[in-house]
């Protein structure tokens, strides 16, 4: 594509997605299924308004799948990562496995050969990362069980494309196949050039490369940056670094996604991660965006119409065969039925990576050119009904296994049959303090939690709970909203924190809202949008940590709760100060080091006013005679 008809490209892939997603947003199936039913719809067997260079502009776009691969890394730290490694080798490894053996006995069934079977099987054992976590994300599942038994099967899924590659060339030889042309070029295809020693040391070294060079380099490379205040450079450095990080893994033998992920998970606990992601934002979902449509563009539909039942057949076994070995794996790893049924139709569909392994399978002669063509419609027919899958199960699989459980746009809403003055969104860790401590004064809540399995759970115990989320305008009708007092948003995802806020602000103007955060950068973002009752759910912890230990260093007990107090006052009060200019780097640093300079001037001036009074007007006289005592309770920290 060159000079006009690049832009003729562009404005059709535009409006294609400005058309289709909206409409298929607004129908309830996810924006995924609109992007990948835009590019079938203008794609070269269709209308044909995009030729057949969009094999070109999928592997531009590949690109997103990078991104978001990116994105994910920054929100996991090592030790979390850590902690998948169970399900990412134990599930991940079975569900490759498990699969390709089906598949392959499938295909030998059919009459292929036992080489084009295995190759076949092991190929289409891969999902789809762009689909599947986009999907999850879009309904807030990330954070579910399935959602994080899924992601650690994707993950696992790109480690296995290297020894894949490794793996295709063998099945040739091994039936007396041979190179049908030249091979097709693959990422980690130039780590096998140096044996079955050096390819598999060349790759280790370069995933340790990565993570050394996010941990000691990037870092101190990205102050230097920041320093600078310029956004602009900022950006473009983000997009070097995952450029960067995908072309080392490239030339080592990992998958550009791998290599980027890697990145992302060194700089997940750096203090820039909030900011990259940022800047990665608009260029993943655009990304994304084109994948999606050239994927559906890329569905060949004249292939398909010569032989329909055939890949009709092939498509619904493959589908069901996915389905069954999920389901199996997720009864063998003890997911519960719901999560199971969401983890199995989620990672239902072919994956991305299996259009370049058919490609080098086909090179290699694995694949006659035949089946190649039957791989690849299937694969690019199985991505497109992935988002039909999720809508099934959605519709028609979930509401059987928790029947109290609407999620869709158009499902009906749970029956609240009771009107109470606080309703609670979200009973995790936070929300469930709270909720205790309400009912244990008499005050009547309505709770709201999305995870079903957790309010069964709450329900066994005889705590009632309604399934639901509460960014939906009109379950917070059905709670109430109307007519209660407060709304506290105590939900885990910071993105479903500020949408539901900003929901109940929309609809519900009178509802006083109490916003969690996670913390700092959390709050900086809420209080942009103009809310301000919000509370971070470290702060008054970490206080209560430090009155602990002034009370064991022999500090009085109003002495100790006296800092506590100051302390809350005096960063509250900074937290707002230094949301004005958090985005100058240089300015935010000065402002917070006087800041700091302060709040010791401040507390020492309490310490010495505290030893000269010798005691604290304000303290009620029950901590009074408990530090008389020698109690060694804590005292709380008053609000500020």
């Amino acid at each position: 594509m060159h000079g006009e008809n690049l832009w003729q490209q562009v404005v059709v892939y535009l409006a294609a997605a400005v058309v289709a997603v909206p409409l298929a947003k607004r129908l309830g199936f996810g924006s995924v299924l609109g992007y990948l039913v835009a590019g079938a719809v203008i794609g070269p067997f269709a209308l044909g308004f995009v030729g057949r260079e969009g094999a070109d502009v999928m592997h531009f776009a590949e690109f997103g799948v990078v991104m978001l691969l990116f994105v994910i890394g920054l929100e996991l730290e090592p030790g979390r990562l850590w902690r998948l490694r169970v399900p990412i080798v134990g599930l991940g490894g079975l569900q490759v496995a498990a699969t390709g053996m089906l598949l392959a006995a499938l295909g030998l069934l059919a009459g292929w050969s036992w080489g084009a079977s295995l190759g076949a099987g092991l190929i289409l054992a891969l999902s789809s990362t762009a689909i599947v976590l986009q999907s999850l994300s879009e309904q807030g599942l990330l954070r579910t069980d399935a959602g994080q038994s899924a992601f650690a099967v994707l993950l696992f899924q790109d480690l296995a494309v290297i020894p894949l590659l490794a793996v295709l060339p063998l099945l040739a030889l091994a039936h007396g196949g041979h190179h049908a042309g030249a091979v097709q070029a693959a990422p980690g295809a130039g780590a096998s050039s140096l044996g079955s020693w050096g390819a598999p040391l060349l790759i280790v070294l370069g995933a340790v490369t990565v993570i050394l060079l996010g941990r000691w380099l990037v870092r101190p490379v990205l102050g230097f940056i920041a320093r600078a205040r310029l956004r602009e450079v900022f950006t473009a450095a983000t997009l070097l670094l995952v450029v960067g990080a995908a072309l080392l893994a490239a030339r080592v033998g990992l998958s550009p996604a791998l290599g980027t992920f890697l990145a992302g998970v060194m700089l997940a606990s750096s203090e820039y991660r909030h900011e990259l992601e940022s800047d990665l934002e608009p260029f993943k979902g655009l990304l994304l965006g084109v994948f999606f449509i050239a994927v559906g563009a890329s569905v060949d539909f004249a292939a398909i119409g010569a032989q329909p039942l055939r890949i009709g057949v092939l498509l619904l076994v493959v589908v069901l065969a996915k389905l069954g070995v999920l389901l199996g794996l997720g009864r063998l790893f003890r997911m519960s039925r719901q999560q199971n049924a969401l983890f199995a139709f989620a990672l239902a569909q072919g994956g991305e990576f299996g259009f370049v392994l058919v490609s080098f399978a086909a090179g290699q002669g694995v694949l006659a050119p035949e089946q190649a063509t039957q791989v690849v419609a299937v694969i690019a027919l199985s991505m497109a009904v992935a988002p039909l899958l999720m809508l099934a199960h959605d519709k028609l699989l979930a509401p059987r296994l928790a029947p109290a459980a609407p999620r869709g746009e158009g499902d009906a809403l749970p029956a609240i049959d009771e009107a109470s003055p606080v309703i609670i969104a979200g009973f995790g860790r936070v929300g469930s303090i709270v909720g205790r401590l309400l009912r244990a004064q008499g005050v009547a809540t309505t709770v709201l939690d999305v995870d079903s399995d957790h309010v069964a759970m709450l329900g066994r115990l005889g705590i009632k709970v309604f399934y639901g989320d509460a960014e939906r305008r009109e379950l917070l009708a059905a709670a109430g909203a109307a007519q209660a007092k407060l709304l506290i948003v105590a939900v885990d995802d910071p993105e479903k924190v500020l949408s539901i806020a900003r929901t109940a602000r929309t609809h519900f103007p009178r509802l006083k809202l109490l916003v969690r955060a996670s913390g700092r950068s959390q709050a900086y973002e809420l209080l942009d949008a103009g809310f301000e009752h919000v509370f971070r759910e470290t702060l008054d912890s970490s206080l209560q940590v430090g009155v602990a230990a002034l009370r064991e260093l022999g500090f009085p007990a109003y002495q100790a709760a006296r800092a506590a107090r100051a302390s809350r006052r005096f960063d509250e009060a900074s937290l707002r100060e230094l949301r004005g200019v958090r985005h100058d780097a240089q300015a935010y640093l000065n402002q917070a080091r006087q800041r700091l300079r302060d709040m010791e001037t401040l507390l020492r001036d309490e310490r010495d006013a505290a030893a000269r009074q010798g005691s604290d007007a304000a303290w009620d006289a029950s901590a009074v005679r408990e530090d008389r005592q020698g109690g060694d309770s804590p005292a709380p920290a008053a609000p500020g």
